[in-house]
């Protein structure tokens, strides 16, 4: 009787459970026995194990075999234990020296070939390991840049089974011929079905937009890039709504770039979550800006918040974490999707239960809503274009819920643009470099005051904490008050006042919120103007 046991990780989630692969070879009949919550993609494993065992040299043992995924308690699924559970039978048949195994943990699919192939979610599965005190990790190569982001950890990235064999054997590495250039990336096959770039749902650089998505561009809308730049710099969610053609996609989608670069921490949490998503670009392990996520309107609500059959997916909210979540047309989507915003909204994650079990995920992202004021988009006190009856009108409106829009910051109306502002020269607004440098200072100031407490922007910090430990000027809150008692603003609606006036003050360099600064931010809020000029610093 031989036995042997090697370690590989289950994901939920975000969150990796650390699997003891345990093999045991019996005498009896030859047959191969996969224990442990397995799902069908995890059972068909054994014939992929014993064909790439097979097709490297080795001897596949004519014996009983067991194969127990320990705890059995945690469901299983995915190929990624193919590479624990072909070296754990092969530690039991004595050709790997089991101790050798003991202390590894292997994750990694395996080809009829013996190739190593890689999967989803390497960066939180080695988290995970680290975490439970494993210092050696072995990955298909490909995924080893992703692997080494762990600090503390050991990682042997191989192409093939025989190359892991002959290392732990202290035999001769065979060469593996890498694949061929101008193959489809092996990567590709990861992605999640609903997940592609097509649907918006995808990690974009931030780096692109500084190139082809300059804040310049934008012609006119002062109001629009006053609340852009308040919305980078605090963190809060943003409503733009205008008709058709009068910036509102450009404006979001120039957003990104004027976000502050990630810290060490947020890439690790971004790049763990594009990463059991399949979304992790090709040579570009870690995700170091803010991502941008925009969605269809026909978006379903697992496909915002994450769900799908089996252990739940991560959906547009968590692939916007740290980022941009825009949802073009917001009327359109459906009442559901949009009201169960509210809760990651509030939270900062997402919790989906599901028979397969409960998962969590990240979901802190800064929103921005465009919606036409109309269905036919042409609404405005200005003109009397608009065709659409009062009745449709309202009901178009309507479908943006109170509670949803009272979680909104700031509300701004997108003036269509007018022949003089298209065509006057040197108008151009400032460039993204310009407003990201205020942006950063901005959030500097306001982590410098945060420094000792668990948030880092200003709309994450709770109301009762910024009226009781950091205070505006005196009397500067009086026109919001007032507007609480008339029944203008809610007591959340107040709070969220008092976080911009905030950030109105970091970006004007100000200590605290001065009268002005909170007017700017009433008059954001509810959007209706209040006669206080919308720059903010150097004007545009």
């Amino acid at each position: 009787m031989g036995f042997a046991r090697t370690c590989s990780v289950a994901l939920v989630g975000v969150d990796g459970v650390v699997v003891e692969v345990q093999a045991d070879l019996e005498p009896g009949v030859a047959a191969f026995t996969l224990v442990g919550l397995p799902d069908k993609s995890l059972t068909e494993s054994k014939d992929r194990v014993r064909a790439a065992v097979v097709n490297s040299g080795g001897e596949w043992p004519q014996k009983k075999l067991t194969v127990g995924l320990s705890p059995a308690s945690v469901p299983k699924g995915g190929s990624g234990f193919d590479l624990a559970i072909a070296c754990a039978a092969l530690g039991a048949s004595e050709r790997i020296d089991p101790r050798v195994l003991a202390d590894i943990v292997m994750i990694g699919e395996l080809g009829l070939d013996g190739r190593v192939r890689p999967v989803r979610g390497v960066l939180p599965a080695v988290l995970a390991a680290a975490e439970a005190g494993y210092e050696q990790v072995v990955v298909p190569e490909s995924a080893a840049a992703e692997a080494s982001l762990v600090p503390g950890v050991s990682v042997l990235g191989v192409r093939s089974l025989r190359q892991l064999i002959a290392v732990l054997t202290d035999e001769p590495v065979p060469d593996e011929d890498p694949d061929e250039q101008g193959r489809t990336d092996p990567l590709a096959g990861l992605r999640l079905p609903g997940t592609g770039a097509a649907t918006g749902m995808h990690g974009t650089s931030a780096a692109q937009y500084d190139h082809e998505h300059d804040l310049a561009d934008v012609v006119g809308q002062l109001s629009a890039r006053t609340a852009v730049e308040v919305a980078a710099a605090g963190g809060h969610h943003l409503f733009l709504e205008g008709p058709p053609g009068a910036g509102k996609t450009m404006l979001a989608e120039r957003l990104p770039a004027i976000l502050p670069p990630l810290g060490r921490g947020e890439s690790l949490e971004v790049t763990a979550v594009h990463s059991v998503a399949g979304l992790l670009p090709p040579g570009k392990p870690l995700v170091d800006v803010a991502p941008y996520c925009a969605p269809h309107h026909s978006a379903t609500m697992q496909a915002l918040v994450g769900g799908g059959q089996g252990v739940a997916r991560p959906g547009a909210v968590s692939l916007a974490h740290r980022g941009v979540l825009f949802l073009d047309e917001t009327p359109e989507f459906s009442s559901r999707a949009l009201d169960a915003l509210r809760q990651p909204l509030e939270s900062g994650h997402v919790v989906i239960a599901r028979s397969a079990g409960v998962v969590r995920f990240p979901a802190r992202f800064l929103m921005v809503l465009a919606a036409n004021p109309c269905p036919c988009g042409r609404f405005s006190q200005r003109d009397s274009l608009c065709e659409c009856s009062p009745s449709m009108i309202r009901r178009y409106q309507s479908r943006l819920s109170g509670p949803l829009l009272d979680r909104v910051d700031l509300r701004v109306e997108v003036d269509r643009v007018t022949r003089s502002q298209l065509t006057e020269r040197g108008a151009r607004g400032e460039s993204t470099k310009t407003v990201a440098d205020r942006v950063r200072e901005a959030r500097e100031r306001a982590a410098s005051r945060l420094a000792d407490t668990p948030w880092h922007t200003n709309s994450e910090v709770p109301g009762r904490e910024l009226r009781s430990r950091w205070h505006a000027c005196p009397g500067a809150m009086d026109d919001a008050e007032r507007s609480l008692e008339r029944g203008v603003l809610t007591a959340r609606g107040l709070d969220r006042v008092l976080r911009v006036a905030w950030t109105v003050a970091d970006l004007a360099g100000r200590d605290r919120p001065g009268a002005a600064d909170v007017t700017l931010a009433l008059q954001l809020r509810t959007g209706v103007p209040r006669g206080v000029p919308m720059a903010i610093g150097a004007s545009s």
